[in-house]
């Protein structure tokens, strides 16, 4: 149980991590780099694995990184992720759901099976090559939003089409992941092809039933005039809704940010839009520097040796290379442009959340060796700070030009 000093503990973490992401965010704004990326290198500074480690905290390392930190970082997401939903309504996002599915799958199917094929070929065992196939698939959408957000390009085309193919993407992949992780508890590695298509339609399937549900509901909900009358009702109350469709996702299987993202869509296309996104824009002030800067903490490079370097080299490589040609090739088909299509491309190179699940989990079943694990930790942090930096550079020209 955890006593009042870990309370305190994890206030004074919360407190660095933050004060740190938003003096780093002032320099790098500065500097004129992405604010993300600032915020990020805060976290991997200032974390446990390194000036965080120092033992100031009645002996123990300043800044702790425990499941309650974690928690708040996922709380944070969730916030990230509803407030990136508000950008779509229902229909703008069904209007494009044929190029959202198309390249979402590709997104997906691409990085597994190509780093499925090469890691066997160099020779891990078939558990690691399943377990860093599916590391190499979900994208993390929240690096690439606040990017947009901060050059202000997401109503852009690139920009809705990655975030329909992210939300596709993390949906495929929450599938592959709950196979993956079933075959490694259970030392199967050989699946039935029909159990496994049947669990990724059974998923496909409930997304569809909660953005339906949440589209009808909560107009509903927020449309009744007379009964929210005190000041801040209906912030506390969408508050509550997408907390809740986010628990609700959870609950039947999906990735929470999954029901955060259907709710800010629903609410998008509600009449009380622009005071939600006033509200929103304040909670993103504060959330959204602190969840990269927990992803940063993250990062522990102290098991760095030649052999992980070459691993991860491998690693990177394809995790780079087959978003572009996974997620920027198709999107040729529905863009018509080629610096549009390869933005896509690059919005989804960034691995985040899901890639950290895939290790720690293997790590902690013993699939994983130290490299391996170490390896994994190093594409998320590499394919996480190149991508604020890429999709920038991306449109140095328009800014120029402005």
């Amino acid at each position: 149980m955890a006593t009042e000093s870990d309370f305190i503990h994890i206030i004074i973490s919360i407190s660095i991590l933050l004060f740190s992401a938003k003096i780093f965010a002032e320099i790098f704004q500065r500097i004129k780099q992405p604010v993300v990326l600032g915020e990020l290198l805060a976290g991997i500074i200032v974390g446990p694995y390194a000036l965080g480690g120092l033992p100031l905290f009645d002996g123990q390392p300043l800044v702790v990184l425990d499941e309650t930190i974690k928690h708040i970082g996922e709380l944070a997401a969730i916030v990230i992720l509803f407030i990136a939903g508000l950008e779509i309504t229902p229909r703008e996002f069904l209007k494009g759901g044929a190029a959202s599915f198309t390249i979402g799958a590709l997104g997906v199917i691409v990085p597994f099976f190509v780093g499925f094929v090469i890691l066997s070929i160099y020779g891990l065992n078939s558990f690691e090559v399943l377990l860093i196939a599916t590391a190499l698939t979900a994208t993390s959408i929240a690096i690439s939003i606040q990017v947009l957000t901060e050059l202000g390009k997401m109503q852009s085309k690139e920009a809705r089409l990655i975030l329909g193919v992210a939300i596709v993407d993390d949906i495929l992949a929450i599938a592959i992941l709950s196979v993956v992780i079933t075959m490694v508890q259970s030392g199967n590695s050989s699946p039935q092809i029909t159990d496994i298509a049947f669990l990724i339609l059974k998923i496909l399937g409930l997304f569809a039933v909660l953005l339906v549900g949440s589209v009808i509901i909560i107009p509903k909900i927020l449309h009744r005039e007379k009964l929210w009358r005190s000041r801040g009702s209906i912030e506390g109350i969408i508050t509550a809704i997408f907390f809740g469709i986010a628990g609700i996702a959870a609950y039947v299987g999906l990735s929470p940010i999954v029901g955060a993202f259907a709710a800010g869509m629903a609410v998008a296309s509600t009449k009380l839009i622009k005071q939600v996104e006033e509200y929103a824009q304040k909670l993103q002030f504060i959330f959204a520097p602190l969840f990269f800067a927990i992803i940063g903490a993250q990062v522990d490079l102290r098991g760095v040796n030649f052999d992980v370097l070459i691993i991860a080299g491998i690693i990177i490589t394809i995790a780079i290379s087959t978003k572009l040609v996974g997620c920027g090739l198709p999107s040729l088909l529905f863009l018509k442009d080629k610096t549009k299509s390869a933005r896509v491309g690059i919005g989804m190179i960034s691995r985040g959340e899901v890639g950290l699940i895939v290790a720690g989990v293997g790590v902690t079943s013993g699939v994983l060796s130290t490299d391996i694990y170490t390896s994994i930790i190093i594409m998320v942090a590499v394919t996480t700070i190149i991508t604020p930096i890429w999709l920038k550079k991306s449109y140095k020209k328009e800014l120029v030009e402005k």
